[in-house]
């Protein structure tokens, strides 16, 4: 009797915790190799371990059931937490710590350098401007993927998919709010500040919407907006030098690269949308030059600096960065196709991710 209700609780348990078929096979081989104990007269070592074998497996069963329930994610979690990795593609939550970072440390190793580094992190007014800064920044990669989204099917259709999971209507819902809670911790800085914040957002929203259709005025605006940020460290420390406006220009003209760069791999999205890029209204080939010269004005800038500035040991990145810059530009009129062009666009945002990183190394 014990054992008949141990058998059933047993079944109780497994068809609660488990699927039917998978059940059914596991007590059947229970139950045979159960059968062939209590008729054999002798019990081998081999007919033992099956009855062990198949008990165990009832066993681990029911448990990794009852654990995958009680502890495994639920759907709705999984549904929120796509919505959040969607949104956290569309505001391209890497780029704004990068950004976030090259603040910081323009901030302690360029532009105050005397204070010490608890000083710089710990100051509320700074870091009340890169959060601004760091909000506008996420409502402008949003308003850009809400008006870029039909192009973005042809160009970037993984980006999209993953991007599409959450909808326009709440994609403009963050939008607003971003730029609402810029606006708040702006004017906790000052009115100045808060100005600053609302004309790089009005920015932001004309280059997406119209401008950057525009051929020539859509690159150099989007370069701009890219170094914006730094314009606000700049303003508030109120110390801008010579070294100081040739590295901001090195990092322009890599930002402005890129541009370029993604335009040639996007050419056949603009084309059917009607954007005028250089690679659409010109020709790829003018592409190709526009950037030789840029790159050329680059290994200037880096000789400069190099030569005629205290960089440190900042110096190994701009070696570095001519010997990638004249490499890639070999390859730019030797090879073409649209993973060449990513492939290069993916090293200038090397190049530029590690220059902010090598800041730290002017010290040495």
């Amino acid at each position: 009797m014990g054992e008949r209700n141990s058998k059933q609780r047993l079944l109780h348990e497994a068809l609660w915790f488990g699927r039917r078929r998978l059940y059914s096979r596991i007590c059947r081989e229970f139950r045979e190799s159960t059968e062939i104990i209590k008729r054999s007269q002798t019990r081998s070592n081999l007919q033992v371990l099956i009855f062990i074998h198949n008990t165990l497996k009832i066993f681990f069963y029911i448990c990794f059931k009852h654990l995958k329930r009680r502890f495994f994610i639920s759907a709705n979690f999984k549904y929120h937490l796509n919505k959040f990795l969607s949104l956290l593609s569309v505001v391209r939550g890497y780029n704004i710590a990068v950004i976030v970072i090259a603040q910081y440390l323009t901030s302690i190793y360029i532009l105050s350098y005397s204070d010490s580094l608890s000083e710089v992190l710990l100051n509320p007014t700074l870091f009340l401007i890169v959060l601004s800064s760091s909000l506008v920044i996420a409502a402008g990669y949003i308003i850009n993927n809400f008006y870029d989204s039909e192009k973005d099917v042809i160009n970037k259709p993984g980006k999209f998919a993953i991007d599409n999971v959450v909808s326009k209507r709440t994609k403009l819902g963050f939008y607003f709010l971003f730029n609402f809670l810029a606006a708040v911790f702006s004017l906790m800085v000052s009115f100045r500040a808060a100005l600053f914040m609302g004309f790089y957002s009005f920015l932001i929203w004309i280059y997406s919407h119209k401008l950057k259709r525009i051929t020539f005025i859509g690159n150099i605006l989007a370069a701009v907006l890219a170094v914006f940020p730094f314009f606000a460290i700049f303003l508030y420390y109120g110390h801008v030098s010579l070294m100081i406006l040739l590295h901001a220009s090195f990092l322009y003209i890599l930002i402005l690269v890129r541009e370029l760069l993604k335009d040639m791999h996007t050419y056949r999205g603009d084309l059917i949308y009607g954007y005028q890029t250089i690679p659409v209204r010109y020709s790829l080939n003018t592409s190709r030059a526009i950037i030789t010269f840029l790159v050329v004005l680059c290994l200037a800038l880096a000789y400069v600096l190099t030569t005629f500035h205290q960089v440190g040991a900042m110096r190994i990145y701009f070696y570095f960065s001519l010997g990638v810059l004249a490499v890639l530009e070999v390859g730019l009129w030797s090879l073409a196709g649209v993973k060449w062009y990513l492939f290069q666009y993916n090293i200038i945002k090397f190049l530029i991710v590690a220059g902010v990183f090598s800041i730290v190394l002017i010290s040495y």
